[in-house]
């Protein structure tokens, strides 16, 4: 995790209680910073890169739900341009007498930081109504935004625990290789081995790979080490020298040459093209 001293950052308005916004659409350095008084609840469409949650590394897989709980420690580092929604509420937006059913709710949301979104559900549908009730008021719109919201965490919270449930059943080789690539990548590089770390062949890892997401092993590999070397382009001051030694490449001019051949830019470039 980055070092130096950790930020608060107060994105609420002490007068408001509720805000709904898009997510900005742009590449930044960030440094980790919690969220006085208030939830935060982001939903991700696109986007590529990680995102920590207190010592909690999370690769990000759009689309996908965040939920973070004021005082809690994050920070992103993205590495493609990142789209979607965020709330934030304050506890008091809700009435403790009148909306138990919501507020109990978002309290199970708490210890669910990361919810990925299925295919067959798109929640844009939802958010865009409520940005629409936020942006443009009516008399009605507060009934509207407290009706979508408890539509929303309820949705939310069901997603979850069908993820529980489909995580109870044996882990896979692949499942097993994509926690490996989070956690060796980008120290290993090739397939032969993370199928030693996981007891297979490397034949018999990219049959599995394929048949579960049409690529290879070595496309997986390749596809995080890019993740990583990006995060490190635009998100350390570091030297492309350093970065290459750092990603496990004996030389910088190989990681020069990797990169291009991915990117069809070499990561000078890649590091202009966002911070010019």
């Amino acid at each position: 995790m980055q070092t130096g001293l950790i930020h608060t950052k107060n994105k609420l308005d002490e007068s408001l209680l509720f805000k709904i916004s898009r997510f900005k659409e742009k590449i930044k350095k960030t440094s980790p910073h919690k969220h006085d008084d208030y939830y935060e609840l982001i939903f991700l469409s696109e986007g590529e890169g990680f995102h920590w949650i207190e010592t909690e590394k999370y690769m990000i897989s759009a689309p996908e739900f965040y939920f973070l709980k004021p005082g809690q420690l994050h920070y992103w580092q993205f590495t493609s341009i990142p789209k979607g929604y965020v709330i934030l509420f304050r506890a008091d937006f809700f009435d403790n007498l009148k909306e138990t059913d919501i507020i109990n709710l978002y309290r199970r949301l708490t210890d669910k930081f990361r919810v990925p979104v299925p295919d067959n559900y798109n929640p844009e549908a939802i958010l865009n109504e409520l940005l629409k009730e936020y942006s443009e008021p009516s008399a009605y719109s507060s009934h509207i935004i407290h009706g979508y919201l408890r539509a929303l965490f309820a949705k939310i919270l069901q997603l979850a625990e069908i993820q529980s449930q489909e995580n109870n059943v044996p882990i896979s080789v692949y499942e097993k290789f994509q926690d490996l690539l989070v956690k060796e990548c980008p120290r290993l590089h090739k397939v032969n081995d993370f199928a030693g770390l996981l007891n297979t062949t490397p034949q018999n890892l990219n049959t599995v790979c394929r048949k579960h997401s049409g690529k290879s092993a070595s496309e997986h590999i390749t596809f995080q080490l890019l993740l990583e070397a990006k995060r490190y382009i635009l998100h350390t001051e570091n030297t492309i020298n350093e970065i290459a030694y750092t990603l496990s490449f004996n030389d910088p001019s190989n990681f020069v040459k990797f990169f291009r051949k991915h990117e069809n830019l070499t990561p000078v470039q890649f590091r202009e093209k966002y911070f010019q």
